[in-house]
């Protein structure tokens, strides 16, 4: 139903999914899941068919269940495949059913190894070494290749799960979990999620997993080698969590528990509810990166309570993210704070629309994704143009005084619902219409083409306070003047300790802008600062970026050496860029790739994949 969302085959006019059940069975040897998923759902119109998404499942049998009877088989039709969204699962009914009718469907499958949403972790490639490991990630279009499902925002369910797994190991998932039960030689796991979400947020993970409770409601997960360093990185999350709430609305999803996964996860958090995802890139032994906290629990309301109807209003879920994201920073560490998140999105924004090339509709806030796969419209143009228009509309309105009352009505009106970005903009205009007339005027004025559908930046420019980058800036144009007659002596480790994280990073990005550097610059650089070495990881990547926009292969060893570590794609993409675009770095590049592309999750490999031409 293209009209409902391009990227789904499911007949989403026709009927929807109000519950779904699963029972999983975890094979590790056969890295597959297989079981039963029981769909209930209602008719939106009369109709014989339902159609679900699915991509390389393996679909055993089908049956319309019976309140009162033994189930009905029905006739499974997997002909239509699609290069990009899988396999259309045709079910006929063996009578109309009538609009508003109910219905139960039970569907037995297997995934393949070929699924883009899990990957399977021998035991070599875990912290413990002694035991396998699997996880999901189903953004954006993969949890067809999890269970056969409505694979679209536009429909959300509650659903419950019961996951056999071998003995020791742990299931969760993004659901609240209700018991467990021995099994023989397994352990069954059963969990509920009663507050409807979107399929892209069913989530699981099966591991040697330990726990450390950090308060009532937050906890921190991880393999048991690791769990005393993630306490204490993650220790603030409940600090966290009651910002977000004071900047937005009461926290509504009971428990907010972190999960750090092996370094293949390929974002730095995915707001999985009830169970975040976070990499374990973050770990930096200062909590320095833990603002990417405040990013996926902000998610708990722009995302998850409020969800993009399908993925070409991406930034309704991540733009408003982004822009709490912020206002939780400002208000745990002060607005400077706040500031120099917002510089270096912008400069997120401009780098990610040069990639694509100003003119590229994919730069557009709100683009068309009619036969596009969404992982490659992936980007951070809807977090940071998104954010950069909901900055302008808080200035353009008179602050937060004004703005943040707005933004919690908002949250009120839609939770629960998914919604398009003209339902976001019908209610601005008519929040302001009603609540003050002469800030309805100014939102009159605004060229909302521009904004919303027009490719490139944005149409107008935000005005930022530069007095915290100033001192960044500063010390990069003393380098860079230094450059010029190799200078150096002058430098010393105590000229960024007292800078924080963002701060760095826009001294980095500010040399690599008049990239490329003398190789001494390089060198005097990392023997100063430390910079190789360093284990922040966003540090390290900035240092890495400049070093190869500078043509220079010194650093060789340590690019190779972040990329075989993580899989974090903000990382990894990029400097295999860098690294094949470098003079004498093509052939690395690719017999790195070709080395680890076992070692990155599905949806990383395929991009770099793509990133490099291979």
């Amino acid at each position: 139903m293209f009209e409902i969302d391009p990227s789904s085959q499911a007949n989403l006019g026709d009927v929807s999914t109000e519950h779904v059940h699963l029972d999983l069975a975890v094979d590790f040897a056969r890295k597959l899941l297989s079981g039963t998923a029981t769909l209930a759902m209602r008719a939106l119109v009369a109709t014989r068919e339902v159609v679900l998404d699915t991509a390389h499942l393996s679909i055993r049998a089908a049956r319309l269940a019976s309140p009162d009877g033994p189930a009905c088989p029905l006739p499974i039709d997997a002909s239509t495949v699609h290069d990009v969204y899988g396999t259309a699962l045709r079910l006929e009914l063996p009578t109309q059913v009538a609009a508003g009718d109910a219905f139960t469907l039970e569907i037995d499958y297997e995934t393949t190894p070929s699924g883009g949403a899990i990957q399977f972790l021998d035991p070599e490639q875990t912290l413990g070494k002694e035991h396998p490991y699997l996880f999901t990630q189903c953004e954006e279009i993969h949890a067809r290749s999890l269970l056969p499902c409505q694979d679209s925002p536009a429909v959300k369910i509650a659903y419950s799960a019961n996951v056999r797994v071998p003995k020791p190991l742990t299931a969760l998932m993004s659901a609240i979990a209700t018991g467990s039960r021995d099994d023989g030689d397994a352990t069954v796991f059963s969990f509920e999620q009663r507050t409807t979400i979107p399929s892209y947020l069913i989530a699981l993970v099966v591991g040697h997993l330990t726990s450390a409770q950090i308060s009532d409601r937050c906890a921190v997960w991880s393999e048991p080698a690791n769990i005393d360093a993630c306490a204490w990185e993650f220790s603030e999350v409940e600090t966290i969590l009651q910002t977000a709430e004071s900047v937005i609305s009461p926290y509504q999803w009971g428990r907010y528990d972190l999960l750090v996964l092996p370094p293949s996860f390929p974002f730095g958090g995915m707001e999985n509810p009830c169970l975040t995802f976070v990499t374990p890139t973050l770990l930096a032994g200062d909590r320095s990166l833990t603002d990417v906290i405040a990013h996926e629990i902000a998610h708990s309301w722009s995302g998850n309570l409020v969800t993009a109807k399908n993925w070409e209003h991406f930034w309704l879920n991540e733009g408003w993210t982004t822009f709490f994201e912020r206002k939780i920073v400002g208000r745990l560490h002060g607005e400077d704070a706040r500031q120099l998140s917002c510089v270096i999105g912008e400069a997120d924004l401009a780098e990610s629309v040069d990639f694509y090339g100003a003119d590229s509709p994919l730069t557009a806030l709100v683009p068309s994704l009619d036969g596009v796969d969404p992982d490659d419209a992936y980007s951070t143009i809807p977090y940071d143009k998104g954010a950069h228009m909901l900055y302008y509309l808080e200035q353009l309105l008179g602050g937060d005084s004004v703005f943040g009352p707005y933004a919690r009505a908002y949250i009120s009106e839609f939770q629960g619902r998914s919604i398009g970005t003209a339902d976001w903009k019908d209610h601005l205009l008519r929040y302001f219409a009603e609540s003050d007339p002469a800030k309805a005027a100014l939102l009159d004025g605004i060229e909302w083409d521009k904004w919303l559908t027009a490719p490139g930046m944005p149409p107008c420019a935000n005005h930022y306070d530069k007095r915290p980058q100033q001192v960044c800036l500063d010390l990069a144009g003393r380098w860079l003047q230094a450059a010029q007659e190799s200078d150096y002596a002058q430098f010393a480790p105590a000229d960024i300790e007292g800078l924080s994280t963002m701060q760095r990073v826009i001294f980095l990005s500010r040399l690599a802008e008049s990239a490329p550097l003398r190789p001494d610059a390089l060198r005097a650089l990392d023997s100063t600062y430390g910079l190789t070495g360093c284990r922040n990881c966003e540090v390290r990547f900035g240092w890495l970026s400049l070093a190869l926009k500078s043509n220079s292969l010194e650093a060789v060893d340590a690019v190779v050496d972040m990329l075989s570590t993580q899989g974090r794609m903000k990382y990894t993409r990029p400097l295999y860029r860098l690294l094949h675009a470098c003079p004498g770095g093509r052939d690395i590049a690719e017999q790195t790739f070709r080395r680890l592309r076992g070692f990155y999750h599905p949806i990383c490999a395929r991009m770099v994949e793509k990133d490099l031409g291979l």
